[in-house]
């Protein structure tokens, strides 16, 4: 290989490889695109750790994991998001097989699992970073969400305006791995802050339901 011959596929290798590394980067704060079919929802509620466990004992949920989404940091750690400062909120993914569930159905989930009304946070929990939304990936997903959000707030159910907001999904970022399925990592810690947080409380007294754990 001449020096020229050289010099030239080294330059081409160079442009290439720039053209490939934004797409990785911004590729690694998605979730992977599901197959087979499968689609994707996005919510916020609170603590992620309490998110998780309601969708994960949902027939037609493939899988979830938790993780950092809205706002316009990549990759932030749970320190960042903590702050308040970074624009994200705590997630949890879903990803579920539209053939044997509805999103509609994740949305009664994700509703029944949340106080609508709070606008400073979930519970014991208040910061930014622990605001509840709705984030869609499609026109199907929005116009579902507002319908869902109207019959909530007509049902005489709530004494409060609904405070979760209804937005463009952004990239996700997962959670660190000892936030993944918290709940069965350590039932006693989970147990003992999701009640004393007053979510179970309000679950059971505002939906008649006894909480998913």
């Amino acid at each position: 290989m001449t020096h020229n011959i050289r010099k030239r596929w080294c330059m081409l290798w160079m442009a290439a490889l720039f053209t490939v590394m934004p797409l990785m980067a911004e590729a690694a704060g998605n979730a992977e695109a599901p197959t087979n079919g499968l689609e994707t929802a996005t919510f916020a509620g609170g603590c992620f750790w309490c998110m998780q466990p309601p969708f994960d004992n949902t027939k037609g949920v493939v899988s979830t994991r938790v993780g950092y989404t809205g706002g316009d940091i990549p990759n932030p750690t749970y320190a960042q998001v903590s702050t308040g400062t970074t624009g994200h909120l705590e997630a949890v993914e879903v990803t579920y097989d539209p053939k044997r569930i509805s999103y509609e159905a994740l949305l009664k989930i994700f509703w029944h699992n949340i106080d609508p009304t709070q606008g400073d946070g979930q519970f014991a929990d208040r910061g930014p970073q622990y605001h509840t939304a709705i984030f869609y990936h499609n026109e199907a997903q929005r116009l579902a969400a507002e319908t869902s959000k109207a019959e909530l707030a007509a049902s005489g159910r709530l004494d409060q305006p609904i405070a979760t907001k209804i937005l463009p999904a952004k990239p996700f970022y997962p959670a660190e791995d000892y936030h993944q399925h918290f709940s069965d990592k350590n039932p006693l810690r989970y147990q003992t802050y999701r009640s004393g947080s007053g979510r179970s409380q309000y679950i059971e007294r505002t939906w008649g339901e006894t909480p998913e754990h």
